[in-house]
């Protein structure tokens, strides 16, 4: 179910003193999307500003996108929380909507030793609702090793991973170590799904893809068909656009790529800032290459 390229979409909101919710702007950028040939789409995810939603804003993002996608691709709704019980109620929350799996990430903050991972897992595969872990040091501070991942696999509805630990070796072995089990590796760097893929990974969740889906989907089917060579050359012309996506903090760019692409973005929310103009000078210029 979770192959290809998965958008990890912005959450718009709207230029008002609280910035609500702008649920119109999400469902026309769906449809942009879907219409580019994305293979699913992540709604509530880091580059959702998912930190900032409150449970009601999450339930809304989740529905407005279940309802839009309308069954055509799946929907992976970030559910994760460093509060087990909380984590839960998302995840609940998203299967009752209507999503076809929950992304979880691993709880921050609280750097939880080996069995209080296993148990919070573990937890939310109870939930009836397809798993895919979420491991991304950079964010939570620990790094869901290799071995844990191969254990937790052994749960029928934990179903696959978002790797963004950026090791390869790590990458690898988790390939190596679960291809007898029915478990999915997707990248979570754009700058290395190109490798990933060629190891064996299944797909990408994407925040280039939310600019570029056309260009996303493409590297994606060049390694599927087996032509390396067209692969690389989408590769290095997306390479421009994975550094410009990461000048400042996922999704600070990416929010403002899509703004200045007439796209439905708004602002970041507190404690996240706009792009300053020398930035978004910058990120201007290099968009203006795949225009």
């Amino acid at each position: 179910m979770f192959e290809g390229v998965f958008p990890a979409v912005i959450t718009p909101f709207r230029r008002t003193p609280d910035h609500r919710l702008d649920l119109e702007g999400l469902r026309s950028n769906i449809e942009f999307l879907i219409a580019r040939g994305v293979h699913g789409i992540v709604p509530c995810g880091s580059t959702g500003e998912s930190a900032t939603l409150t449970f009601e804003e999450h339930e809304q993002v989740i529905g407005a996108t279940v309802d839009a996608v309308n069954g055509r691709v799946p929907v992976l709704a970030g559910t994760g929380s460093n509060n087990t019980a909380e984590a839960i109620r998302f995840t609940k929350a998203a299967r009752d909507i209507g999503a076809d799996g929950a992304l979880v990430i691993s709880p921050y903050y609280n750097k939880p030793n080996r069995s209080g991972l296993v148990k919070h897992f573990s937890a939310l595969a109870e939930l009836d609702i397809p798993v895919v872990l979420y491991n991304v040091p950079g964010r939570t501070g620990q790094n869901i090793l290799p071995d844990l991942v191969v254990e937790l696999a052994d749960n029928p509805n934990i179903v696959g991973i978002k790797e963004a630990s950026g090791n390869l070796e790590q990458v690898s072995r988790i390939i190596e170590d679960t291809q007898d089990k029915d478990f999915e590796v997707l990248s979570g760097d754009d700058a290395l799904t190109l490798p990933i893929l060629t190891l064996g990974g299944s797909g990408v969740i994407s925040v280039a893809a939310n600019i570029e889906p056309a260009l996303m989907v493409g590297l994606y089917e060049a390694v599927k068909k087996g032509d390396l060579e067209e692969a690389r050359r989408i590769h290095y012309r997306l390479s421009p656009l994975f550094r410009a996506m990461f000048i400042d903090t996922n999704p600070i760019p990416v929010k403002k790529a899509a703004e200045l692409r007439g796209m439905a973005a708004g602002p970041v929310r507190l404690p996240l800032d706009e792009l300053d103009p020398a930035k978004t000078e910058k990120l201007a210029e290099v968009l203006g290459h795949y225009d």
